[in-house]
């Protein structure tokens, strides 16, 4: 019990490490597990390990739990996967799992065995185990790289979908291997194999998620019932693909997230969040278990011809890979480079290495002892190589590429009345993206008609944050009638956008109380509501623009006229902003564009508005 309590403290532990360093989880797991398991022989008296993961879990216990662990990991990583981002790069993504795929497993092949002397089946069981890349170390790299969207969306898909892909590829790899000792005609049952698998885990995949969404869409589970039921059913799921064909698992488990992250769910935030957390515990058993398990002799085993062989993977196949993959596509030399570049291997060539190699050390096994007891430490060595040097260079490199996404300055809008429409086209005009939002048809339809960017949905729904591109929007402003929702919609997107970067219109009440303190996140920051702007932006003479040599200018019309206008963008020569209580007038802004209160006149407006206004609807 100690030892199994001791795995998930330290699990934990490496995870917070992880994010104080910046650095992929599974380094300082792998490490632990290290320092645990192998290493720990030099300090104990009897020269055991401290933990040994096959004393906690014996036999196929082990595997069954790696499994299982491994389907639960990849149903929430394609819970995250939207076809909608991919429709541009599908042929890109599809070449790396095909293309690439091929590269990896051939190019790792040869060099396997012209480096290490691996037999050829060895070779190409290794060859197998690096294909796959995983959520569980590209995830955490892209999100503290923030690479543009093509970047990130390419290699997001590849690292998830690669990873039940690269898993068939060694398990075919391996029945190859028993398959011919047998004197099988090994070929023809080896594809057999590879459709069927496939076949079984799509069908089961796809009918698991159609029948949990059937089942939440028509209310027949209670909300407390519904994280855990779900979890329930991917594992049964998964063991019943196991049981029609073996490996169909996580073929299964990942079709069935992807399945659930592409219909109309509106729980889906709810479960997909629970199911990060289950995924966080789960890696960090696994890796630690898995890495315990290797025994320091089997290390020393692999020498100068592993490292030359681990440079060849990085420097040569996955560049190889990647450049035949995404020729003719719509990426840019630079972000090819950086793919390239990245390509860590996770949890599920560790699990599958590990399963393997025990097995090839049964008695009766058809391979070489020695090859066998090189395969484990061989691919963990590429496992913790990759992740070190890929992780720890990667936001260096995407700079130096630069491939970094740019902090993005369009707005969404929530809101498409009239008001929002009129102000969402000045916007526009300035060279601003910009989204409209409302769960209005006819608002939505003219808003399209005006040649504006909107969508008809509801703001405040969980499911929002996935049916909106958030790529290129980086601030919010709440422009409806409805006070309460412009609150609302501005604290449930100041976690996504920073409380900074969401504003609102004044309610009535703070229009009409002078007493009132006006937060500063209130737009135009004037004591102007919906109605009021209304009626002054129905006169087709409403905006008026006046240009500034400097700030003492902008100052000085400012104190005169304070009372009497209402600031609504500060505006250069190829932008716009709206103002706030947070907006600074700086030497950039040339001009500013403002509306006259109902009744005011300005001292200087009668004789300068030829020269300094400019009308449009």
């Amino acid at each position: 019990m100690l030892e199994l309590a001791s795995i998930f403290v330290l699990g934990i532990f490496a995870q917070w490490l992880a994010w104080k360093i910046k650095q992929p989880a599974i380094l300082p797991l792998i490490l632990i597990g290290l320092a645990i398991g192998p290493l720990s022989t030099f300090f104990t008296e009897d020269g055991s390990k401290l933990i040994d993961g096959d004393a906690i879990f014996t036999g196929d216990l082990l595997f069954s739990f790696v499994s299982i662990a491994v389907g639960v990991i990849l149903f929430e990583g394609g819970l995250t996967l939207n076809i909608k981002e991919i429709r541009s790069l599908a042929g890109t993504v599809r070449n790396l799992l095909i293309i690439g795929s091929l590269v990896t497993f051939v190019g790792g092949g040869l060099s396997a065995h012209y480096i290490m002397n691996l037999s050829w089946q060895m070779s190409f069981l290794f060859g197998a185990l690096i294909i796959v890349s995983g959520p569980t170390v590209v995830i955490p790299i892209l999100r503290n790289v923030r690479p543009n969207s093509n970047v990130n969306t390419v290699l997001k898909w590849e690292g998830i979908l690669i990873d039940p892909f690269g898993a068939l590829v060694a398990v075919l790899m391996y029945e190859f291997i028993l398959s011919s000792k047998h004197g099988k005609e090994y070929p023809m049952e080896v594809f057999q194999d590879f459709f069927i698998t496939i076949s079984a885990g799509v069908v089961a995949g796809g009918l698991g998620a159609f029948f949990l969404y059937s089942l939440i869409r028509n209310k027949a589970l209670p909300e407390y019932l519904r994280n855990v039921f779900t979890l329930a059913l991917v594992i049964f799921t998964f063991a019943f693909s196991e049981l029609i064909h073996a490996e169909a698992g996580l073929m299964a488990a990942t079709v069935m997230g992807i399945v659930l992250a592409n219909v109309k769910l509106e729980e889906l935030k709810k479960i997909l969040s629970f199911k990060e957390d289950i995924s966080v515990i789960l890696i960090s058993v696994l890796f630690i278990l898995l890495s315990s398990r290797i025994d320091f002799i089997q290390i020393e085993k692999l020498g100068l011809s592993s490292i030359i062989l681990f440079l060849i993977v990085i420097f040569v196949i996955r560049p190889v890979g990647v450049i035949l993959s995404s020729w003719k596509s719509n990426l840019n030399w630079k972000e090819i480079a950086f793919i390239s570049w990245i390509g860590p291997k996770g949890i599920v060539a560790a699990a599958v290495a590990s399963l393997f190699s025990l097995d090839l050390l049964n008695e009766g096994s058809y391979v070489d002892p020695k090859e066998a007891e090189l395969l484990l430490p061989l691919v963990f060595s590429v496992i913790v190589g990759t992740v070190v040097i890929q992780g720890s260079s990667a936001k260096f490199i995407a700079k130096l590429l630069g491939v970094v996404r740019k902090e993005p300055t369009g707005y969404i809008i929530v809101g498409a009345n009239e008001l929002a429409r009129k102000i969402a086209q000045r916007l526009k005009e300035g060279g601003l993206y910009v989204l409209l939002v409302d769960t209005s048809a006819p608002n939505i339809k003219e808003a399209k008609k005006s040649g504006l960017r909107a969508v008809q949905a509801n703001v405040l729904a969980e499911s929002i944050f996935d049916d909106i591109d958030l790529s290129k929007i980086g601030k919010l402003a709440a422009i409806t009638s409805n006070s309460g929702l412009n609150d609302l919609a501005c604290k449930w997107f100041e976690k996504e956008l920073g409380d900074e970067n969401v504003y609102r219109l004044a309610s009535k009440e703070e229009s009409d109380n002078a007493n009132l303190p006006l937060p500063d996140s209130v737009l135009f920051h004037s004591r102007v509501d919906f109605v009021m702007l209304v009626q002054i932006l129905r006169n087709a003479d409403a905006y008026h623009e006046i240009h500034f040599e400097n700030n003492s200018e902008y100052d000085d019309f400012i104190s005169k006229h304070e009372s009497k206008i209402i600031p609504m963008f500060f505006k250069t020569a190829d932008s716009i902003e709206l103002i706030t209580g947070m907006t600074v007038k700086s030497e950039k802004h040339e001009s500013l564009i403002y509306l006259t209160k109902p009744g005011a006149v300005l001292e200087t407006e009668e004789e300068t508005e030829d020269d300094v206004s400019e009308n449009e609807d």
